[in-house]
Formats: C-alpha cells, structure tokens, sequence
C-alpha cells in the first residue's frame, strides 16, 4: 500500500472534467446570420411602408368595399380557427397520447396541406365538393346546397390550409405535459373528463393559444385555396382576394389594403405574445 508523501497534491482535473464556460456574447457569423434573417423579414414590411400612399391612404380605407373585404376576412378567419380548434384539440390530444394503426399516416395527412401549394388545396376542394364531386353531388341533389363560390367555401379553405398550424402545435404542447399530474388526479378519483378539463387543458394553455394564433394569421392571409374554392364575387372578397384584384388597377391601393392587414395580424401577436412565447419577452 502507498502513501502519499507530505508534500504531494492532487493531480489537475482533467479538461474534460472541467466545466465549460457558458459564451456570454454570441459569434461574429451568428450575429451576421440572424441580422440576415431578422432583415428578410424586415425590409420587406419596410418597402411597403416606403411605397404607401399616405397622402391618401384613409380615403382608400374608407371605401364601402374595403371595409366589406376586411369585415369578411375578419368573420372568415375566425370562424375557420374555431372550427380548426373544436376538431383539432381531440385530434392533436389522440396524436399525441395514443398509439393505433397508421398514426403516421394519419398525421402525415393532417400536415399535407402545410406543403401543399394553396391552389393544389383550392382544386382539391372543388373537386370533392363541387357540384359534379362525389360530396357537392349528393348535398346539391338531396338538400340543394352549393358550397362553392359562397362564404361557406372561403371558410372550408381557410380551414383546410390553416388546421395543420393548430394540430402541430397542439400536439407538441401534449406531448411535453406531465403525465404524472394527470395520473394523480386520476388516482385520486376524477374522471377522464374531469382530469382532461381541469389537470391537461391548462397544462396546455400557452400551446392552446399559440396554435389558435397562427391558425388565424394563416387563415387571415389565405389567397390561393380560396379564390380556387371560393372565387372572387362580392360574398367572398376576402383582404387578400381584394388585394390581389387591387393591384391589376392600383398598386398604391393594394399597397394601402396590405397594410391593413400587416397591421391587424401584428396587433393580434404583440398582445398574444406573453401567450404564443410562452411568457418569454
């Protein structure tokens, strides 16, 4: 057996056992990266406010058909995030909680319309729901029904490419809940209902709100689906829609028209932000 002599110390630690420094202050290419990216994102915005009519701009916002396209995209948007909500909540919970035969699939499915070209969306529709579709047949003939060039068209498609926002991160937000709470108010007795509504929901509150969010921004900006879907008559003259048609005549208007929009949906994230963020500033 050895001893150590009197004058003897411990060995250095090794470099891998001592800890790293943390960098305080990001690299040079990381900042010039994310500057470019931050600027992407910018100018764009930038170029529109630069080109504005502003001289003119609230007699342009002033018109019976702008305040028509607004009212419409505002209703329609918001009724395709409810319906993307109340379907989509039990979906993302299933996708998230349960394993059952083509799970992949069903979920690969849901997300299709994220990658889908709006207007391959649009056709998509009109073909299943048309009057000559195997759906659109059958509600014409029995009930007399027309979905396509109606508002119930415009929200159909804001609904189709706008869910897969909602369920995706819905899904996420379950899937990074603690199970052991729901287990707990399960033991000591609360139904499946109970612990859903009162333990899981708001567990998954800040998903909840940032998925219903970006659901309604896609759903605000919809172009393509519906002027495939819905056309562009007056009962279905979304913002976007009315902008796309403004600019053929008058690209100021349209200019005038996008700003309007910019501004409702940064409105809409800046006082949702401590929500969607997760409480992050």
């Amino acid at each position: 057996m050895t001893t150590d002599s009197p004058g003897s110390t411990d060995p250095a630690p090794s470099v891998a056992a001592r800890p790293r420094r943390v960098p305080h202050r990001p690299g040079a290419l990381a900042v010039v990266l994310a500057t470019i990216a931050v600027a992407s994102c910018v100018l764009p915005i930038v170029g529109l406010a630069w080109r504005a009519p502003w001289a003119s701009l609230g007699s342009r916002l002033g018109r019976s058909d702008v305040r028509g396209a607004l009212v419409l995209s505002l209703i329609s948007s918001t009724a395709a995030t409810l319906v993307a909500f109340t379907v989509g909540l039990p979906l993302a919970w299933i996708l998230a909680r349960f394993e059952f035969p083509l799970r992949r699939v069903v979920r690969s499915v849901v997300i299709l319309p994220m990658v889908l070209p709006p207007v391959v969306g649009g056709l998509a529709l009109l073909s299943m729901f048309g009057r000559s579709g195997p759906v659109g047949r059958v509600l014409f003939d029995w009930f007399g029904l027309t979905i396509p060039y109606t508002i119930w068209a415009a929200i159909m498609a804001e609904t189709f490419v706008a869910l897969p926002f909602f369920v995706v991160t819905v899904e996420a937000g379950f899937r990074g809940t603690r199970r052991d709470l729901e287990e707990a108010a399960a033991t000591l007795g609360a139904s499946r209902s109970v612990t859903f509504r009162r333990v899981t929901l708001p567990l998954v509150r800040p998903s909840l709100v940032a998925g219903a969010v970006l659901c309604w921004a896609r759903a605000l900006g919809e172009f393509g689906a519906t002027i495939t879907f819905a056309g562009d008559s007056p009962r279905t003259d979304t913002m976007p829609l009315r902008i796309f048609l403004t600019f053929q005549t008058d690209p100021g208007g349209a200019i005038a028209l996008a700003l309007v929009l910019v501004a409702v949906s940064l409105a809409v994230l800046v006082a949702l932000r401590e929500h969607w963020l997760g409480g992050l500033r």
